[in-house]
């Protein structure tokens, strides 16, 4: 379901209180907040969630732009309960409308192979980021999904012109 909002307080009901829920705070990155937020309760309690956001791409000779998905969470008491994949697939049903050819993703390379079964794929090559000194290379695994039937991931250099969603 769409969510009106989502707050630190709602990223603590899913993932706890911790410093680093997402496991990425080495990474130094300064993050981009979503525009689009959903989720999944169990009763009262939200156990799950996806943002989404548009951003600028460029993709080799192509200018573009993709559907960010990301602050993708699950209860840690929850997963492998297939809410993930339902998270996901509502976050991707609402990137569909909004019209770049294709979703990016950011993870963990431990969570690289529950993406890949959810339909993802891997960009091999180097992806640079927008950060307040500069562009530097995302240090995590960087993924993409076709938003439509006719998407092909171009090749080339990969620069995303924002900072990490």
């Amino acid at each position: 379901m769409r969510l009106t909002r989502y707050t630190s307080d709602d990223q603590a009901e899913i993932l706890g209180a911790g410093a680093d829920p997402f496991g990425v705070g080495a990474t130094g990155l300064t993050w981009r907040a979503k525009d689009d937020h959903f989720g999944i309760r169990r009763g009262t309690r939200l156990v799950a969630h996806a943002g989404v956001v548009r951003l600028p791409v460029a993709i080799g000779a192509l200018d573009t732009e993709v559907v960010g998905i990301g602050g993708v969470a699950v209860a840690p008491d929850l997963r492998g309960q297939g809410l993930a994949r339902a998270v996901v697939a509502a976050a991707l049903d609402h990137a569909r409308t909004l019209g770049p050819p294709f979703g990016l993703l950011f993870c963990r390379p431990p969570l690289v192979p529950l993406y890949q079964r959810l339909g993802w794929r891997t960009v091999d090559e180097d992806v640079h980021v927008e950060q307040d000194g500069g562009p530097v290379v995302m240090p995590l695994r960087t993924m993409w999904t076709p938003l439509r039937e006719d998407a092909s991931w171009p090749a080339g250099r990969v620069r995303l012109r924002s900072a990490p969603m």
